[in-house]
């Protein structure tokens, strides 16, 4: 007899009738279907190895969840400043351009921690693969940071008077300035939504659920996030976009996760709506509204418009830090993978589908 350190996980086995005993008169040993025999191996059941997770749970922390955040406050931002640029708003397009530089510059901060060394980050710099979300969203954000970092300097330089030791620099830099703006607002959409394909691409049960409707819910959400901060540092004479795109994001995000949650399987959907990241949420959606209402309500007043902004910040927030505890939650209990693999392998078999690698195992 051996011992395994998983035998405090056996559960307890029936206790065995004797053999030799016997039978009353007129009874018959059956299943139930005629046959006299006991069957030798019992019906299936719903498990997994000792009860042990199914898939291995993303080793990642708070870090990359501040990430998925504060990467679509950039990305938001970056458009703002673009459409500050475009329709002559100064103040807009200042206090956009340094939002886009600060939220990146800490997102990247986020996302180094969690790497543990920098040098990990320039690894995934060495190729350019299509089929890996991660070494795509590498160079997004990297082209990003280029845009916004350049158009953020101008505002500084000009904020300082001119102070900084551009030299013949400056004459360069506010001839790029317009272009390197334009140019983050262009990888702003793609930074918003890549960080939702790479969760939908890992085996984590409800992140991979949610795979096709994920991004439009990221990208509403970074427009809730970018408006907000808009509409907390700028006069309202000139948030006149922010408040738009916060009665857009609105919409957006409300529509979204209603329409993601719907298409989920149920069971895959649980973790949305328990635990931790189901207070997230439900608190995330009352933020939202109450964002978007104060903003459709009364957003040409200075005090109104600055608590419906930071109503929208919080909401973004809470939706982002809550889809990537559900995530984590769904990977730790087995259930939340076999049973959805089940439904959908009946839901093949019964369509006739009887011949492919899902029905077959092989």
């Amino acid at each position: 007899m051996t011992l395994s350190e998983f035998d405090s996980f056996r559960p307890a086995e029936p206790a065995r009738r004797r053999r030799g005993g016997k039978r009353g008169p007129g009874r018959r040993r059956d299943n139930g279907d005629g046959s006299r025999e006991m069957p030798m191996v019992p019906e299936p059941e719903f498990t997994s190895y000792y009860g042990r997770p199914v898939v291995k749970p993303a080793p990642w922390g708070d870090d990359v969840a501040a990430y998925l955040f504060l990467g679509g406050v950039a990305a938001g931002s970056a458009l703002l400043g673009a459409g500050g640029q475009l329709t002559g708003r100064p103040t807009l397009r200042r206090n956009a351009r340094l939002s886009a530089l600060g939220a990146v510059g800490l997102g990247a901060a986020a996302l180094v921690k969690d790497l543990g060394r920098p040098e990990r980050f320039l690894n995934m710099l060495r190729t350019f693969k299509v089929t890996s979300p991660m070494s795509v969203g590498s160079w997004i954000l990297s082209a990003f940071s280029a845009g916004a970092g350049v158009a953020a300097v101008a505002e500084i330089d000009r904020m300082s008077g001119e102070r900084l030791p551009l030299g013949p620099l400056r004459g360069v830099l506010r001839a790029v300035e317009g272009p390197a703006g334009l140019e983050a607002a262009v990888f702003a959409g793609p930074l918003a939504a890549y960080t939702a394909v790479l969760l939908g691409d890992t085996a984590t049960p409800t992140w991979n659920e949610m795979h096709g409707e994920l991004p439009f819910v990221f990208v509403s959400s970074a427009s809730l996030a970018s408006a907000g901060l808009a509409m907390v540092t700028t006069p309202v004479r000139e948030a006149g976009p922010a408040r738009s795109l916060a009665l857009l994001g609105v919409v957006g995000d409300v529509v979204a996760m209603k329409i993601m949650e719907r298409g989920m399987d149920p069971v895959a959907a649980e973790p949305l709506h328990q635990g931790k990241a189901g207070t997230m949420l439900k608190w995330s959606e009352r933020l939202v509204l109450a964002g978007g209402l104060g903003t459709l309500l009364g957003g040409r007043n200075r005090a109104v418009a600055a608590a419906s902004g930071l109503a929208l910040l919080a909401g973004s927030a809470l939706t982002r830090f809550g889809v990537f505890e559900a995530g984590l939650a769904s990977a730790k209990d087995p259930r939340y993978t076999i049973e959805p693999q089940k439904r959908r392998l009946a839901a093949r078999r019964a369509a006739g589908v009887t011949g492919d690698a899902i029905t077959t195992g092989s």
